[in-house]
């Protein structure tokens, strides 16, 4: 069976990534406990490479990096769709039963955070 991924590209303030790699940290720990497969957070190092030969779009103009800003990629390897959907059912119940996240802060811009949930095609 196909693994699933959860990918996400969010535009963070350089200033905030030190508080995003704590959120990170965190949020690592909970989705291996429920049983994600991996848990991958990558903080922008070469947004404008040249090495492709071909004019592509860029992280930056993808997420409309504003000065200051940096691109973050982060995804997460489940099983199985419906396994991802058991791991983030889980997940998101203790995040909420724990009061402090309920206001926690975050370290970027959620209206600007891309999303989406990926069936593997090629594998390892």
């Amino acid at each position: 069976m196909a693994k699933y991924v959860d990918g996400f590209v969010l535009p963070v303030p350089k200033k905030n990534v030190a508080s995003y790699q704590k959120m990170a940290e965190m949020g690592k720990k909970i989705w291996l406990k429920y049983g994600a497969l991996d848990y991958i957070e990558a903080v922008g190092d070469d947004l404008n490479p040249k090495s492709m030969g071909v004019k592509v779009l860029t992280f930056p103009k993808m997420a409309k990096v504003k000065a200051g800003e940096t691109v973050v990629f982060s995804f997460i390897v489940y099983k199985s769709r419906s396994h991802r959907d058991e791991v983030n059912a889980k997940v998101i119940k203790e995040m909420m039963s724990d009061p402090k996240n309920k206001d926690m802060a975050m370290p970027f811009d959620m209206k600007r955070m891309a999303y989406g949930g990926f069936k593997a095609i090629v594998e390892k």
